[in-house]
């Protein structure tokens, strides 16, 4: 029989907040796949490693994903990535594709899965505490309460329309596009707050829209009110 392929999230940043399934299935899978060329500059394969030490003694199957909107470059690693899961999961292994945050959230691993699921692949996927949970956490304050409404968006996008929504908006993945961000915020008069690396050893912690840098790294996430 074919093996199984999971989408295993492990979490903003801390190992603590790795759930125990998380580090159940990280232990019983044959491969972990992980979206890099390298485990040791892996961000989520180094998490996991901090729960999970006996990840050391897995094999590893490397799947590269290009930080690129290049549509060909995007469908071709995709593609690429795909191919190779399949070949492991026809050997009768089981996969275990890590992932930063939560697995269904802007995560690499649904691509993969959509192209599984069209060729008959089995797929499992294991929830992960989000980066805005988290984020929300670290500050100490509600997200969201009462009938207030959440939205998440990628902020390396247009966010200029997505800012008027109602509500608590979540930018994600804001650093390459700071300066741009805080600008439309700024324009729009809204009150901001950042975490940028939440969790990690280099955790900075923003709790004003003045005192957010104008170049912040890839894992900055803001709230916005």
């Amino acid at each position: 029989m074919a093996g199984i392929m999971y989408g295993i999230g492990v979490g903003p940043g801390d190992p603590e907040l790795m759930t125990l399934k998380a580090v159940r299935r990280i232990r019983e899978m044959d491969v972990i796949a992980i979206p890099h060329s390298d485990k040791n500059i892996c961000t989520a394969y180094q998490i996991a490693k901090a729960a999970v030490p006996e990840i050391e003694e897995k094999e590893c199957l490397y799947l590269p994903m290009p930080m690129t909107k290049d549509k060909k470059v995007l469908e071709d690693s995709h593609e690429s990535a795909a191919k190779a899961v399949m070949e492991r999961l026809d050997r009768g292994e089981n996969v275990g594709f890590i992932t930063l945050g939560d697995v269904t959230i802007y995560s690499t691993c649904s691509y993969l899965l959509e192209r599984l699921w069209k060729e008959g692949y089995a797929t499992r996927l294991e929830s992960g505490i989000t980066s805005f949970c988290a984020v929300a956490a670290r500050l100490g304050t509600p997200l969201v309460t009462g009938a207030q409404e959440l939205h998440v968006i990628p902020a390396s996008y247009q966010i200029k329309d997505a800012l008027k929504l109602p509500g608590v908006k979540v930018l994600m993945k804001a650093g390459r596009q700071m300066k741009a961000v805080k600008e439309e915020i700024g324009a729009g008069g809204f009150e901001a707050v950042m975490v940028e690396n939440c969790g990690m050893s280099d955790e900075r912690v923003y709790h004003s829209l003045g005192e957010i840098p104008d170049e912040a790294g890839y894992y900055s996430l803001i709230i916005v009110r």
